[in-house]
């Protein structure tokens, strides 16, 4: 009972909050929204989630709340030590780095710690 009162709770903050955020709906919209709330809250909830279910799931991705689009916990690919060493030399060729710059560059493409 006490997981199923709290979800529901939680309910209820998603949809004010959501109901506050979307800036499609007036202000008497707002209001008459927050009113079913407080006086019929459970399918106040049920209503909502239903009509703007889909609207809710766009506010939320687009604010940064939900899953971002792109994923920065996957590991993108390592580079390739031939193309950094290759980017390495023309800069030395050009005089932008030195030749130890070139060389520190060169050990780190390679795995060399040193």
């Amino acid at each position: 009972m006490i997981f199923a009162f709290i979800a529901y709770l939680f309910a209820i903050v998603l949809v004010l909050i959501d109901v506050f955020r979307d800036h499609s709906v007036p202000g008497w919209g707002k209001a008459l929204w927050v009113l079913f709330l407080v006086f019929v809250p459970f399918l106040t909830v049920l209503v909502y989630v239903i009509a703007r279910g889909a609207g809710m799931s766009e506010r939320l991705r687009s604010r940064g709340d939900g899953p971002p689009a792109e994923d920065y916990a996957m590991p993108q690919g390592m580079p390739n030590p031939a193309t950094e060493i290759a980017t390495a030399k023309d800069l030395a060729d050009r005089g932008i780095i030195s030749q130890g710059e070139f060389d520190a560059i060169k050990n780190k493409a390679l795995g060399n710690r040193y």
